[in-house]
């Protein structure tokens, strides 16, 4: 008979869990050459089942979407890589086993402890390129997903700790700067067997059943709060929308529709009544799809622990013969920074209308992808530099929204523009506040940012794969929405280019002088604009925040309409 595992024990081994996943979430982005992992953060670390692949911890440091993610491909994995040794390392980046785009790269270790498999470790990373029809993978025009790059199915890359130069040399022959990423390669693989590491000293301490029982009461005490969390919303079916800006190849929107079902201590997610599959990038994969609807469960929800037990009460509706359940071939390079946070945004428009206190108008909901691939004559080298750029996140009832936030699915930041100006010939002009981008409200929106990159040296491409570059994230309970994003290319010569899909485009010829200008969205506004406190519309106006005449259209004096 299993003896109940005491509190403090079990404590001490949840913290340690988590100290394992954030100790390889440190060890990956300090020794990753590439910018976009080592200062964004745009990574991931975890720690799964054995035997299903559900998520056992995940770093503090990680981002969020990939936590739906990581479980299922973990699966894949399991079903697919026979025979797993000691000190392997499986890789793989094919979106249609349990990932999001093909620039976010999978490792997976086997973890045996005492000559047996009892979890695996895995994380992600975001490479700056893996082939493809654009530098850094981001093909707004592509149709078919072998045109953004390199698609990896789960091969051991590491066999017994030994890594395979066969298949190291058909990943380096396909991708842009394949000199480079052998030390991103080397720092995914040390955190994953720091992680092992680490593990070992946990178990050693405790002892294997005494860590297994405590995993499995950490899942069902995750499961227990969500489920009483969910009881406390009213029963009901709930409805929201939000739209994609369009694929990238049809200028035409895409509706994301949003049916929430709440029933006792279960929610349900229908979205099966969103537009059909698109000729474009905006594709999502299934495993993005049910991630960002457990992301956005959890902005709404912090306080559930984290672990499969959370979204055992969530069940989804596989939206297929629409763009949210991607087969092959379609191309998927948009799902994860810009499709799952559409998703996100539909869940919050629909739970507004249940429990609007505890909700918020939209945020920025844009990764602001910005890649630009060149060659630097200085430096004698090619270059892919990848730019993610925040915004305004929604105003909410205790008040208003927070300015230059991350993206709603992690906590990745941009990096710091002196060491982009260090790697990559360009140089940041501006990079400030958007004024006037937060969307009016008794909260307002927060404000997304404004920023100018000149090209220096050498002839580059630019592409770039946004969103609600043709509307701004919704307001909340009356508020408006924020600033939509805005793209522009103010040439040397004097001319100018927009995009014709306003927050998509690939390979813009650039040239030295050459300045691409890019304002990022603001936060809608929550609650009516009327309702604002007076004091705080003049503040706003004494900050440069708006000017007085976009304060007195935007706040009108209430009684006065």
């Amino acid at each position: 008979m299993t003896t109940e595992i005491d509190p403090i024990t079990l404590g001490v081994i949840q913290n340690g869990l988590q100290q394992v996943c954030n100790e390889m979430d440190l060890a990956f982005c300090r020794a990753a050459f590439s910018p976009v992992i080592a200062e964004a953060m745009d990574r991931s670390d975890g720690i799964y089942a054995a035997e299903d692949g559900a998520l056992i911890a995940q770093g503090d440091l990680g981002l969020p979407v990939f936590v739906g993610t990581m479980q299922y491909g973990t699966q894949a994995v399991i079903q697919r890589v026979s025979n797993p040794q000691p000190d392997d390392v499986i890789i793989c980046n094919d979106p249609y086993l349990g990932g999001t785009h093909l620039m976010d790269v999978r490792f997976y270790r086997p973890f045996f402890y005492q000559g047996e498999l009892f979890c695996w470790l895995a994380n992600t990373g975001h490479w700056p390129d893996t082939g493809g029809m654009v530098p850094g993978g981001f093909s707004a025009r592509a149709t078919e997903v072998e045109q953004e790059g390199l698609r990896i199915p789960p091969v051991k890359l590491f066999k017994q700790g030994e890594l395979d130069p066969e298949i190291l040399a058909i990943i380096q022959s396909n991708i842009r700067i394949a000199d480079q990423r052998i030390g991103d390669i080397q720092a995914q693989a040390a955190a994953l067997k720091i992680g092992d590491k680490r593990l070992t000293a946990l178990l050693d301490r405790y002892g294997r059943d005494t860590v297994a029982q405590a995993i499995a009461e950490l899942r069902a005490r995750a499961e227990r709060l969500m489920r009483a969390t969910i009881a406390d919303v009213p029963d009901g079916v709930y409805t929201g929308e939000a739209f994609v800006d369009s694929d990238g190849v049809v200028d035409e929107p895409l509706k994301i529709a949003m049916q929430i079902t709440v029933k006792g201590d279960e929610m349900t997610f229908d979205m099966t009544g969103s537009s059909p599959p698109c000729r474009g990038p905006m594709n999502s994969v299934i495993a993005t799809t049910r991630s960002s609807v457990y992301l956005a469960i959890k902005h709404i929800f912090p306080d559930v622990p984290l672990n499969a037990g959370t979204y055992a009460p969530l069940k989804i509706i596989d939206p297929k013969g629409t763009f949210l359940y991607a087969e092959y071939p379609r191309p998927v390079s948009g799902c994860a920074a810009e499709v799952s946070q559409r998703i996100a945004e539909a869940v919050f428009a629909a739970l507004t209308k249940a429990i609007p206190d505890r909700l918020f108008a939209a945020p920025a909901g844009s990764s602001g992808n910005f890649a630009l691939g060149g060659y630097d004559p200085d430096k004698q080298r090619s270059y892919v530099m990848y730019v993610i750029s925040g915004g305004g996140y929604g105003g909410h009832a205790g008040g208003d929204g927070l300015t230059n936030g991350c993206s709603t699915i992690g906590i990745s930041k941009s990096q710091p523009i002196e060491v982009l100006e260090q790697y990559y010939p360009v140089l940041f002009e501006r990079y400030a506040l958007a004024e006037g981008s937060g969307g009016a409200g008794q909260h307002r929106g927060g404000f997304g940012i404004n920023y100018r990159v000149r090209v220096r040296r050498g002839e580059a491409r630019a592409s770039m794969v946004m969103d609600h570059g043709r509307t701004g994230p919704q307001g909340a309970l009356n508020g408006s929405e924020g600033g939509a994003n805005t793209v522009r290319f103010d040439f040397k010569d004097g001319s100018t280019h927009t995009p014709l899909h306003l927050s998509k485009e690939q390979d813009i010829t650039v040239r030295p002088g050459d300045v691409i200008d890019v304002c990022t969205p603001g936060g809608g506004g929550y609650g009516n604009p009327s309702n604002r406190d007076p004091q705080k519309v003049q503040d706003d106006i004494r900050k440069g925040y708006y000017s007085a005449e976009q304060s007195a259209a935007r706040f009108p004096i209430k009684g006065s309409e």
